[in-house]
């Protein structure tokens, strides 16, 4: 199924993270620099043809949507969501530890609750890394249970996590998912340089658009737990 052994970051993933990174904005690429991402800021040197939502800029393809999830209790931004009519991508992207990455023991996490819950996983090599595969658990009609596919992936960076949960046809067509892994690999991170303890959410905002696009409209309000991405709501949209 998903079978990895957890690193030994006990104290890591316990600890508040007291460094501190300068965004990076003006910097050129790094040698090393990945060619697609998502990436570090300080591995791009213009950011103006994406939005800005904050510690996540992206471009959203044609044709899809692009939902805010705002809590509704203090109506905070707490996750992105590309969608169109036949599946979607929610990103997060979270504080991590300087000298390790928590990927391998969130995969750990989230498999060990959707079996509980009765659900079932995988574990594959995808194209950002170590993935699941997996099918949720829900109620169904009559009583009975059915099952709702999806693929957990993760990408990290320089001290931060992004989680990226795909839904619908996403989860299950090849060239269907193709269109929002697009949108992935568009993705920029940053950080910014406040100390944050691993796993904190990393704050996201209304967006910026690039100049001569039109601002988004508030539909409502949505509530999502950090790294428990099983609740859904109404959403601020945006059709692009």
């Amino acid at each position: 199924m998903f079978g990895r052994k957890k690193k030994n970051a006990a104290d890591e993933a316990t600890e508040p993270d007291t460094t501190t990174a300068s965004d990076g904005a003006d910097l050129a690429p790094s040698e090393d620099a990945p060619a697609q991402g998502p990436r570090d800021i300080s591995d791009v040197t213009d950011t103006s043809s994406l939005v800005d939502l904050g510690s996540i800029l992206l471009a959203p393809s044609s044709g899809t949507e692009l939902r805010l999830e705002v809590d509704q209790g203090t109506n905070d931004v707490t996750a992105v969501q590309i969608a169109d009519d036949d599946g979607a991508v929610q990103v997060q992207v979270f504080a991590a530890p300087r000298s390790s990455g928590i990927w391998d023991d969130i995969r750990d996490e989230i498999a060990a609750q959707i079996t509980g819950n009765g659900g079932t996983v995988e574990q594959a090599k995808g194209p950002f890394g170590a993935e699941l595969l997996t099918r949720l658990a829900q109620p169904g009609p009559q009583g009975r249970t059915v099952f709702a596919p999806a693929i957990f992936a993760g990408a990290e960076g320089p001290r931060w996590f992004l989680r990226a949960v795909y839904s619908g046809a996403a989860a299950v067509d090849e060239s269907t998912r193709a269109r929002f892994d697009e949108v992935m690999r568009s993705i920029v991170v940053s950080r910014g340089e406040e100390p944050r303890a691993p796993r904190e959410m990393l704050p996201l905002q209304m967006p910026t658009a690039p100049s001569g696009q039109d601002p988004v409209e508030e539909d409502g309000d949505a509530q999502v737990d950090d790294l428990k991405p099983f609740q859904r709501g109404p959403e601020i949209t945006e059709v692009r």
